[in-house]
């Protein structure tokens, strides 16, 4: 049976799961670790979890041809070659993974069946009249091919030819200048006035701010301001459903941005929906988008600290002045075209915003995170690299700020991972005793996620985290575990080391989410900590995932 009707992708399974919690482990009292947790490995097939497409061409469409005259079987092969004919059915496998089913009919021969990839491979196969042969290939890029089958007659040499169009299932990124795309205040994309409660807006993606028209996803810095309630954005593809998850909470008279990777309509837009009660303004920029055309694949890394101007880490030692700006080269990342971060402000001075943006020119109208006098808080940030390879932070606030960057990987041309979007699914939810029966994440402790456990092609997820009723301040980290599942499953894990990255920071009481990129490490599982004292509810979506193959 073929790996497509067996739905054993590596990302079919490792998106598409049943989730339940995996069994307790006794915690060490002489260390005072909390026990950790997990969720269990994925053990039920959910493909509608990622968009599957076929492709047909019908055995009508054959060109049929005559074996060479004077051939042996040339005399009793007029009548087959009338009949002889090949039909095509193709199915996406995986990011770069297809299945071709060739249904050779006017014959009871045995055939040739000769596969033309349209990537300048081919492969030669056996078949029989009246039978199905099922031809699986890996493309070595994202894009659209042309696949030419020819089915020849082993007795008479008659032969058919038929072709059919496919595309990959996977997209590659191209970074595009940071660029507003909506704001409500002024009108910019949208009508101009407040989006009202349980209202939505459609953005046009494709075919605006040069982006071109078939585009599958886009990345966007969502912020949501001059909010009188609490509440949530949804972003996800019109025409499509409405997704049950979040991309950006807030509460009242919070501004709070988000990083957004999401699905594209086949029009062209995106829906931005308004879960609170009362009305709100939205700011949409963009900072790069995917296509099913080669171009940069991603690359995921362990998180690594790139700048901290606290300790003079990646740069001088020394907060980045009330309307300064501090670039930082991006070397020895193989002609890196974007880098994905993870941004923090600590320490501002006043309120304000910072931009991170390519080169070293002038910073664009456009903000990435907002802060007020005080605050601690990140966001993920995709930013393309300009062209002397490096990246610009500007602080858009009057007074003084300490800025932490981390690097969580890259986009480049010869990045092996393919971005393959999927349908919104919540993985964890602290506060549901259903699923999941040990309550709040405890300080200092750890869930371990192995969703990619078991499926070596899948190399990364795209994850939102909430973290909701905070008993204290404090700071979620993402990091690879170093453990197997039989580790787990055995109770011989070993403590993971402590990740010395943030993803999210967060006040008392606060409501915070942010975007994770979170590669699968060398066993598939990922470990997401709660770096305070004290409790928290932890709430993570899956929106998509990076393969190989």
């Amino acid at each position: 049976m073929s790996y497509r009707r067996l739905a054993a992708s590596a990302a079919v399974l490792a998106a598409g799961v049943a989730l339940v919690p995996a069994p307790a482990h006794a915690a060490d009292p002489a260390s005072g670790r909390p026990e950790p947790h997990g969720i269990a490995r994925p053990d039920q097939v959910r493909p509608q979890q990622r968009e599957a497409a076929a492709f047909t061409s019908p055995a009508d469409r054959s060109v049929r041809q005559a074996p060479a005259a004077g051939r042996a079987g040339a005399a009793s092969a007029d009548a087959a070659q009338d009949e002889i004919a090949v039909g095509l059915k193709a199915f996406t496998t995986s990011a770069h993974g297809i299945e071709v089913d060739a249904t050779t009919t006017g014959t009871a021969n045995a055939v040739s069946v000769s596969v033309d990839w349209g990537d300048g491979t081919t492969s030669e196969e056996a078949s029989a009249g009246g039978q199905t042969l099922t031809a699986p290939h890996q493309y070595g890029k994202p894009g659209g091919y042309t696949v030419r089958v020819t089915v020849t007659d082993r007795v008479t040499q008659a032969s058919a030819v038929n072709r059919i169009a496919v595309w990959t299932q996977g997209s590659h990124f191209t970074p595009h200048a940071p660029k507003r795309l909506l704001d409500t205040r002024n009108g910019t994309g949208a009508h101009q006035g407040k989006l009202p409660a349980y209202g939505q807006t459609r953005l046009q993606v494709g075919g605006n701010a040069e982006i071109p028209a078939g585009v599958t996803a886009v990345v966007l810095n969502v912020t949501v301001t001059n909010t009188t309630s609490g509440g949530h954005i949804t972003a996800y593809p019109d025409g499509g459903e409405k997704p049950t998850t979040s991309n950006v909470n807030f509460a009242p008279g919070q501004t709070v941005p988000n990083l957004v990777i999401v699905p594209v309509g086949r029009n062209g837009y995106v829906n931005l929906y308004n879960g609170g009660w009362e009305g709100v303004d939205l700011i949409a920029d963009v900072t790069g988008y995917f296509t099913k055309s080669a171009s940069s694949g991603y690359t995921p890394m362990d998180p690594q600290r790139l700048v901290d101007t606290r300790n003079g880490t990646g740069a001088p030692k020394g907060q980045i002045k009330g309307y300064g700006t501090l670039t930082k080269p991006i070397g020895g990342l193989d002609n890196a075209t974007a880098v994905a971060l993870n941004v923090t402000v600590t320490n501002p001075r006043s309120d304000g915003h910072l931009t991170v943006f390519p080169g070293a020119g002038t910073a664009p109208a456009v903000s990435n995170l907002n802060f007020t006098a005080g605050q601690t808080i990140a966001n993920a940030v995709i930013v393309p690299v300009g062209a002397g390879g490096e990246i610009s932070i500007r602080n858009g606030g009057w007074n003084p700020t300490d800025v932490i960057v981390d690097i969580v990987g890259y986009y480049s041309p010869a990045g092996p991972n393919a971005y393959v979007p999927l349908k919104p699914d919540r993985l964890l939810d602290t506060r549901d005793g259903a699923t999941w029966p040990w309550g709040p994440l405890s300080g200092r402790g750890y869930v371990y996620m192995p969703l990619g456990h078991g499926f070596p092609h899948t190399k990364g997820f795209v994850l939102n985290t909430t973290v909701t009723n905070p008993k204290d301040a404090g700071h979620l980290a993402v990091a690879p575990d170093p453990n197997s599942l039989a580790d787990y499953d055995n109770g011989t894990e070993v403590w993971p080391p402590t990740p010395t990255s943030s993803t999210l920071n967060w006040t008392r009481g606060k409501t915070v989410p942010n975007l994770v990129q979170a590669g699968t490490g060398p066993y598939g599982i990922i470990d997401i900590w709660n770096q305070s004292d004290a409790d928290i509810d932890l709430v993570v979506d899956l929106f998509g995932l990076y393969e190989d193959n």
